[in-house]
Order: C-alpha cells, then sequence, then structure tokens
C-alpha cells in the first residue's frame, strides 16, 4: 500500500490493477525491464522483474537482456544503470527523484576538497557510498554499498588514508567495525536523520522482547539501541535465518517492510516513528519524499511516453570502471 508523503502530489486516482495491468502489457510490448529498489511502494515491488538494495541491482543491472531498463528507484541509481549498460535505453519515472545524501556532496566541491588534501601532503583513497552523482564517482577510487562497505574498506591499503563520503554516519560506522580512521565528508539522510529517539524507546517497552533493526546510516543514538546494524539485503536475510516469529522495530525507510514481510511473514515489523524538526511533532516522515515520486501512474506513464531518458555522460566511463571494480568483481 502506498503511503503519502509531504511534498508530493497526490496523483488522480486510477485503478492500481487496471495500471499493473497496462504496466506488464507496456513492458512485453517495449522490451523493458523493470529494476526496483526496497525503497519504493510494494505494489511497484511486485510488478518489478528485479528487486533488491543499490548492490544487488547494480549487478542485476548487468544481467538485463532487454533493450531498455527502466529503474524505479532515485537518480543516482538510474545513472549506475546506464553506466553500466552504454547501449541499453534507461529510463526513470521521474527525474525528480534525488538523493539527500547525493546532493550533499556535489563534485565541484569534493575535487576542491581533495586538491587542498594532497596539497598538505596527505596519501589517501577516496571511497564514496554509492548514493552519489555518477560525477562524484568518477573522483572516487572505490564505491561501496551497505552490502559491501566493510569488504571494501578492508581492501584499501593500510598505508592509505581513507576520505570517505558523504555519508558521515555510514562512515562513523564503518571506522569503527574496521578500526581505520577516516575523513568523513559531513552527509547525512534525510530519512535516517529523523528516527525519534524517544518514540523508539516507548516502542520497545511496548513489545517486550522485540529487536531494533537499523541501518548504519542512521546517527549513533540510534545505531546503539539497535540490536541488528546491517543494509537492506542483510536485514532480509537477517529475518529470514529467524523461524521463531518476533517483533522487530524497523529503522530505515517503512517501504522495506515490504520485502521483509514477502521474505519472513512469521514476524511482525513495526516502523519507527520518525520527529519532525520544525515542530517536534511525530510523524510517518521515514518516508523518502524522492523514492516517493515513484508511483505506479509514474511508471506507467514512462513506459508508454519512453521518458524522462538517462543520457550518456563523459564522466560515466570513469566512474563505470570504479563501480565495476567496486561491486562486480
Amino acid at each position: 500500500m502506498s503511503v503519502g508523503v509531504p511534498g508530493v502530489l497526490t496523483e488522480i486516482d486510477e485503478d492500481p490493477f487496471d495500471l499493473i495491468e497496462e504496466i506488464e502489457q507496456l513492458k512485453r510490448d517495449k522490451d523493458v525491464s523493470i529494476l526496483a529498489h526496497y525503497y519504493v511502494d510494494g505494489e511497484i515491488q511486485d510488478v518489478a522483474d528485479f528487486v533488491g538494495d543499490s548492490l544487488k541491482l547494480a549487478r542485476d543491472a548487468t544481467t538485463v537482456t532487454t533493450s531498455t531498463i527502466l529503474f524505479s528507484g532515485v537518480h543516482f541509481m538510474a545513472e549506475t544503470a546506464k553506466m553500466l549498460n552504454r547501449e541499453k535505453r534507461v529510463l526513470l519515472p521521474d527525474m525528480l527523484a534525488g538523493c539527500s545524501l547525493a546532493e550533499s556532496c556535489q563534485p565541484e566541491a569534493l575535487k576542491k576538497f581533495q586538491d587542498e588534501l594532497r596539497a598538505e601532503g596527505r596519501d589517501f583513497e577516496t571511497v564514496a557510498y554509492i548514493n552519489t552523482s555518477a560525477a562524484v564517482k568518477s573522483l572516487c577510487d572505490w564505491i561501496v554499498t551497505s552490502g559491501n562497505a566493510r569488504e571494501i574498506v578492508e581492501r584499501v591499503p593500510e598505508g592509505k588514508e581513507i576520505l570517505f563520503a558523504p555519508d558521515q554516519h555510514l562512515g562513523r560506522y564503518l571506522s569503527e567495525v574496521t578500526g581505520r580512521e577516516m575523513i568523513l565528508w559531513p552527509g547525512s539522510c534525510m530519512v535516517h536523520e529523523v528516527f525519534s529517539i524517544q518514540d523508539l524507546l516507548t516502542a520497545k517497552r511496548k513489545n517486550d522482547g522485540c529487536a531494533v533493526l537499523a541501518h548504519p546510516e542512521c546517527p549513533q543514538n540510534i545505531l546503539e539501541l539497535s540490536d541488528f546494524i546491517g543494509g537492506t539485503e542483510a536485514m532480509r536475510r537477517h529475518v529470514m535465518a529467524l523461524e521463531e516469529p518476533q517483533t522487530f522495530l524497523i529503522a530505515t525507510e517503512a517501504n522495506m517492510i515490504h520485502p521483509l514481510e514477502k521474505s519472513a511473514p512469521q514476524h511482525k515489523y513495526i516502523p519507527v516513528p520518525g520527529i519532525m524538526a520544525d515542530s517536534g511533532e511525530t510523524c510517518a516522515c521515514n518516508r523518502c519524499p524522492h523514492m516517493a515520486r515513484n508511483t505506479l501512474q509514474a511508471v506507467r506513464n514512462c513506459l508508454r511516453d519512453e521518458t524522462p531518458e538517462i543520457e550518456w555522460q563523459p564522466f560515466f566511463e570513469d566512474a563505470r570502471e570504479v563501480v565495476a571494480k567496486s561491486l562486480l568483481n
């Protein structure tokens, strides 16, 4: 079921079953495969050909046999699919589906900071979270997802410093678990910043014996209260491995509950509420407004009109080499 998000326009209602039928027909007629991230609405995940986290979808993109990919996610994900499939057409339902993390690290600012560090004689490698633009990726030595970040960090030579961008929370967490000191870029995810500690503690009291699953993009105070810390695919595998029914409090984008319920329906999943910074009120604001731009209607319109399309850019080649080295090998 779709959940409304502040700032995202509500479309004129159309029967979702009719939309799904139309999408399936358009996929066949136009030779399209749909890739969908765990954070988009459940009905889109159900109509997609590939569903997963950023790491899985990057790898899935290299196996697509259709001439066109429609990426139901955000802009940097569609860029990654395009750089790995230069000859294929890659569509994105809404070009305004951005990412607060990607926006927090612009290529010009990153290059300026890198140049300043080099001028100081610092010997470092740049490790960037996949939640970055292709232009930023082209300036980096490694790209990580929450699913492979620890492995990649451990591949950086010991004699090198690590500049980690753009998520300071993920970088701090990785520094703790790997023992590697890092120069942290001051970025963060708007969704993972809003979780309410007070509501998390209240939910733990109300659900005796529950476990908290948190994404490493969450601030440290949330991670300290968590029983399991991992990316979206790690969360899914964790709950699948537990046969005894349990209650889980989920500290990540609320749509993640859909694949958890499909993969391990024996458990109960409760989203941890967020808190609005401007008023202090508790809200269901742990929904990403960018992911929410992916609706069944937007997917249908994109298939029907064959636009918007991600166009190849000159820096995609350098970005592709880094992505392939980091995520595909």
